[in-house]
């Protein structure tokens, strides 16, 4: 039986593939070892490149660690619509499907990706460059996510004159809440503050 002939890989397939293989290195070490045990000689032996290579793509660490970050959050951003249309399928408009929405979000702040972006803002408080690699980022980052948060909320909530200050009061709530959890042993799930953003979403959205 003849073999099947594939066509060969272009340059810039090989190109994406070893880019790929290097930010989702830099992401695993990342979270596991922290920015400061991100090196790029941990991330080059864990994605098996030369070192070479890895330069190539990457000239410097810092934007190799927040091109990781970027990388973890998009996937991450993607799977997390997925997820909250499983979950709210079928849920009708009012204050239940405000309460599912409320758990979405808190959740989004248990993510990978949300550690490693504290990771890298940690590190940003002394490290200049880092920070000005990170500042452009982040904010192309943070539209991403008030577009998912829309999408999750639905337009009869974003349509509520009241949204806009629901959206901002919950996510710097939230962020500033998920910190203690880098130490702490208890579930976010049964964080006493998740009833509270319901209650406020509650008020803001149906009290008149």
């Amino acid at each position: 039986m003849a073999r099947a002939q594939t066509s060969p890989r272009t340059q810039e397939e090989r190109t994406a593939d070893s880019r790929a293989l290097i930010l989702d290195a830099a992401v695993d070490c990342l979270i596991e070892r922290g920015y400061a045990g991100a090196s790029t000689v941990a991330i080059q032996a864990r994605a098996g490149v030369s070192r070479g290579r890895l330069l190539h793509h990457f000239p410097s660490r810092d934007g190799l660690l927040v091109a990781a970050a970027q990388h973890l959050a998009t996937a991450r951003l993607a799977q997390l619509e997925q997820r909250a249309a499983r979950l709210l399928a079928g849920e009708p408009e009012g204050p239940q499907r405000v309460d599912r929405c409320v758990e979405v979000l808190w959740a989004t702040f248990q993510e990978p990706h949300f550690w490693a972006a504290m990771e890298l803002w940690t590190a940003a408080r002394t490290n200049q460059a880092l920070a000005a690699a990170l500042r452009a980022e982040e904010r192309g980052l943070y539209g991403a996510i008030r577009s998912l948060a829309d999408r999750i909320w639905g337009p009869a909530v974003c349509g509520h004159p009241r949204y806009p200050e629901l959206h901002e009061l919950l996510f710097t709530s939230m962020r500033g809440a998920a910190m203690p959890y880098a130490f702490e042993t208890r579930p976010a799930s049964a964080d006493p503050r998740l009833g509270l953003w319901k209650s406020i979403a509650r008020r803001l959205l149906f009290d008149t």
